[in-house]
């Protein structure tokens, strides 16, 4: 089934793009960074896409090894612009991490959803819970790392690099693993949400004077 990408990501953005006409402070920042990791989302589907017609991989094989490239780096870049340029508190930057995390899993959904329907709620609930899940939680680890170096003046290209590296082997490992049917599958769904509940715990331990980069 054909689906107008373009037209969803309008249909969605526009009401949220007039909010920001209303609200002010970390409100607005959400809302923006939400709008963005939205429009990341289809940049990433067109790069993704243009990849697997050149290179002839097939669908399975561009999920696997090209897409979490491809898209955690796009979800990255702007984390990176706003903290090398506005350099804000470690706690805004992981707000806007999440903001974009979030944006990006939206629309990927309901692009998703309009392709094979949503008859079968269980289903739904269980992507919600898994790719979803595993969007946010991918870019809000690279936050946290990103935060932290620059607080311990480790921040360097290097550390980009080894925390997108790590990012982007989580993301793959959970796509290889829901590529097959079966027990691999059912690990892959669990894998996301029991890591959030672990990043949680640990987010929470981690002292607060850490987490500001000022």
């Amino acid at each position: 089934m054909t689906i107008y990408a373009e037209n969803i990501l309008l249909c969605i953005a526009i009401p949220l793009a007039v909010c920001l006409l209303f609200v002010r402070g970390e409100a607005r920042r959400f809302v923006a960074a939400f709008l963005l990791g939205m429009g990341m989302c289809l940049l990433s589907a067109y790069i993704s896409g243009f990849l697997n017609l050149i290179t002839g991989m097939g669908e399975n094989d561009t999920a696997i090894f090209v897409s979490p490239v491809v898209e955690e780096i796009l979800k990255l870049c702007p984390l990176v612009f706003f903290l090398v340029v506005f350099e804000p508190k470690g706690r805004n930057l992981t707000m806007i991490a999440v903001a974009i995390g979030a944006g990006f899993a939206t629309f990927e959904n309901c692009c998703y959803i309009l392709t094979i329907g949503a008859e079968s709620l269980a289903y739904i609930m269980i992507r919600g819970m898994a790719v979803g899940v595993m969007h946010i939680e991918s870019i809000f680890a690279l936050s946290i790392w990103l935060v932290l170096a620059k607080r311990l003046k480790a921040f360097s290209f290097a550390t980009v690099l080894g925390s997108l590296a790590l990012a982007t082997t989580f993301h793959a490992i959970y796509n290889l693993l829901v590529s097959r049917p079966g027990v691999t599958s059912v690990i892959a769904y669990i894998l996301p949400p029991f890591t959030a509940v672990l990043m949680f715990f640990l987010y929470r331990m981690i002292p607060k004077r850490l987490l500001r980069t000022e």
